[in-house]
């Protein structure tokens, strides 16, 4: 497994149309990928599980990413919340 924090930039953090493009992105790759906001989790591949995080901005995220090309899909993930929120 890999994960990696990141910190959201984007004023009103992640919203419904950023949320929708996290969540295509995600859907696109073959790992597992979770999102952790505190004590909450949610499968970044759905999303009613990325709206219910309530990410804000500020708020730092913790991106686990387990399967075969855990390793290539991170920094899928990386390059597009840097790119992104």
């Amino acid at each position: 497994m890999v994960s990696f924090t990141y910190v959201i930039k984007d004023k009103l953090g992640i919203h419904a149309r950023p949320g929708l493009l996290l969540v295509q992105e995600a859907g696109k790759l073959t790992s597992n990928i979770t999102i952790n906001k505190g004590a909450k989790s949610g499968d970044a591949k759905r999303m009613f599980c990325v709206m219910n995080l309530a990410v804000k901005q500020g708020d730092q995220i913790t991106v686990q990413v387990e399967g075969e090309n855990e390793a290539a899909d991170a920094e899928v993930m990386k390059n597009f919340l840097e790119h992104n929120l």
